[in-house]
Parts: structure tokens; C-alpha cells; sequence
């Protein structure tokens, strides 16, 4: 069996489902140990690769009553963070690419991002909706340190006043305080945070290279003593695992600051479920088996559910007692009188067009 890679959600490149032959490597014991990456990457330590990559498109439009917006920009496609139980590791399958750790390794940077959201706005009979910035990947995942493409994303957000809400595991949310505190002055800007657990070793291995819980509630408060107004997702709520912590995370999220919160229950579609089946058996194998049969519990007999209305909160008793759960903490912690706003559309204005002759008055 595969060992745990240090600071990797996956521990296999899992073949994705479109994959018409596999590859397996064989130690046929003539690399010695001194053997280097000559013939390809050291599978104990795979290095993240950001490549470029020039996008048609940017804005991404769903018409799903599951989720509350119309409208998301993704920057980047996989995700450092390497969360095991990523919903979005089967898009990495579209690209040749396995869900497993090429998802987290290989990354795919969408240059040309802002250009495209600017040309996006200024295009003839545009209506402005609430944006979702960084729904399917983490717009503030490692790369973007050294990018910029989200920031870059925000400066065209303000500069057109286009309302919009983003959610992020990562504390460099930070850096951009400069910008997201104007935006919210003008009722433009929510940002959420996902936050699973409130232990740092868990989080450590559910999530290996995401912001450690308490970097991420401190970020969450220096966002909103900046007036800027935030939120919290207990997201993915894992039996067995981590959904003990609902209340005590809704609380610590409340004291810094939150004024929203909602959860969604564990999602395991295409090859989530094998990969996050493994992940059990390499870090909790003592607890594997029942948490799988309480997921299916709460998924129809299955490892997952795509319907619209329940492929986030689940159905039977486990299911319901989450809710109630929810519900009540939501309540007694105030989160029930403290609804943001709808996002303002009434302020967007496009971008003046680009003139050969420049910029006279």
C-alpha cells in the first residue's frame, strides 16, 4: 500500500475516468537509491508545476438551485491546498490529468483572467449579477502569491463596481484588505471562509497546505474590523470526523467576527469517493468502515447523490440531526438576525473601451 506523502491530500495518481490505458510503475530493482528524477519526478516528494495557460472564456454560468449565485470565476484550475475531499478534483480528469495528485501538483494559472473579466463587462447588453470568485478552486491557493491573478481579478471588480463574494481557505486574503474595504463600503463584497476544523493535525492532514485554522479565523477577523463583511462554511461536514465540531466552529467563527454561516454535507462524486476512501485508510483506518457506512447512510445507499436538493445537505436521521444542529446553533449564536444584504448591482458601470488614441480627458 502507498505511503502518506507529507504535505499531499493524495497519496496516488489515480487514473481519471476518461483514461483509456493506465500507467503503473514497477521497481524492477536497477535504480539504486541514489537514483535520481532524470526519468521522470520522485513519486515520494511530486513538485507543485504551475504552467500558464491562456483561457477563452472566464465567467462560468449555472443555473443550479443549490447554490446561490449565477456567475463564478475561477483563476485557477486544480488546487494546491490539496484538500482530500475536494469536489472539484474530477475536473482534472478533462484534462488527461488524474483527480489524485496531479490535481494538487499540476496546476493551470488563467493569465489572461482579468483582461477577460474586463472584456467580459465591457461587452455590449452585459447585466451585472453577484460574481462567485474561487467557488470550483481557491483563488488565494500558493500560487496566487506570486501571481497576483486574483488581486488583479478585484482591481477590475472595483474599478467597475461589479458586486461579488469569494471563499477561501487561505489567510492571503489579507493582502488585498486595500481593495475588498472600499468594495464593501459600497455594499460590494462578501468573503467567506471555509472552515472544517478547529484542530490544527486534522486540518493538517484533511487539508495539508490550507491556512491552519487559526490563521484563518484571525484573517476573518481583520477582515471584518476593515468593515469588511464575513462569513464561515463548516464545509464538508465528514461523519465521524470532524462534524462534532459544527457548534464549537460556528462559535469561534461568531467571536471573530462572522455575521453568516452555513455547512454542506461531505460530497464524494465520480473519483472523490475512491480517493477519499483511501485517505481513511491511511489516516483513520480504525474509524474507515463507519464512517463510509454513515455517508451512504445519509446518500440513498450510495457514496454520493447528484440531485438538486440533496446532494448538499444529505437525506435520513444522520442527515436531519446535522440540520437541527445547525439550526439551532445558528440561532442561539446570532447568526439568525445578522443576514448580509443582498449584494448592489445598481452601481456597475463598464469599462470605458480601449482607444487607439488613448485616454484625453
Amino acid at each position: 500500500m502507498a505511503e502518506t506523502i507529507k504535505g499531499r491530500g493524495s497519496r496516488q495518481w489515480l487514473p481519471g475516468r476518461f483514461e483509456t490505458t493506465t500507467h503503473e510503475a514497477v521497481d524492477d530493482g536497477w535504480a539504486g537509491p541514489e537514483a535520481d528524477t532524470e526519468s521522470g519526478p520522485d513519486p515520494a516528494r511530486p513538485r507543485t508545476r504551475v504552467e500558464e495557460e491562456t483561457a477563452r472564456s472566464i465567467v462560468t454560468r449555472n443555473d443550479s438551485p443549490d447554490v446561490g449565485f449565477s456567475q463564478s470565476v475561477n483563476p485557477y484550475r486544480g488546487c494546491e491546498h490539496g484538500c482530500s475531499y475536494c469536489f472539484a478534483r474530477p475536473s482534472h480528469a478533462y484534462l488527461n490529468l488524474s483527480p489524485g495528485l496531479d490535481f494538487e501538483t499540476r496546476i493551470f494559472a488563467k493569465t489572461n483572467a482579468p483582461e477577460l473579466l474586463r472584456r467580459e463587462f465591457a461587452r455590449r447588453g452585459y447585466r451585472p449579477e453577484p460574481i462567485a470568485l474561487g467557488i470550483n478552486t481557491d483563488a488565494y491557493q500558493p500560487a496566487e502569491r506570486r501571481l497576483g491573478l486574483t488581486r488583479r481579478l478585484i482591481e477590475v471588480m472595483l474599478e467597475c463596481r461589479h458586486p461579488f463574494s469569494l471563499i477561501t481557505k487561505n489567510a492571503l486574503v489579507e493582502r488585498d484588505i486595500d481593495l475588498l474595504q472600499p468594495l464593501a463600503a459600497q455594499n460590494l463584497v462578501q468573503v467567506h471562509f471555509s472552515v472544517t476544523t478547529l484542530d490544527p493535525h486534522l486540518s493538517a492532514r484533511l487539508e495539508p497546505r490550507a491556512a491552519a485554522p487559526h490563521a484563518r479565523l484571525r484573517a476573518m477577523a481583520r477582515l471584518h474590523a476593515a468593515g469588511i463583511p464575513v462569513g464561515v462554511m463548516f464545509a464538508p461536514a465528514i461523519p465521524m470526523v470532524n462534524d462534532s465540531e459544527l457548534e464549537a466552529v460556528l462559535e469561534a467563527a461568531r467571536e471573530a467576527g462572522a455575521r453568516s454561516a452555513g455547512y454542506v454535507l461531505l460530497r464524494l462524486p465520480h473519483e472523490v469517493a475512491p480517493l477519499f476512501r483511501d485517505w481513511l485508510q491511511a489516516h483513520l483506518p480504525e474509524r474507515a468502515a463507519h464512517v463510509m457506512s454513515l455517508v451512504r447512510q445519509m446518500r440513498g445507499g450510495r457514496d454520493y447523490q447528484a440531485q438538486f436538493g440533496q446532494r448538499m445537505r444529505g437525506q435520513g436521521q444522520h442527515a436531519d440531526l446535522l440540520t437541527q444542529r445547525f439550526r439551532l446553533a445558528w440561532r442561539r449564536l446570532g447568526y439568525a438576525g445578522l443576514r448580509p444584504a443582498p449584494l448592489d448591482t445598481s452601481l456597475f458601470r463598464p469599462p470605458r473601451p480601449d482607444s487607439p488614441q488613448g485616454e484625453l480627458f
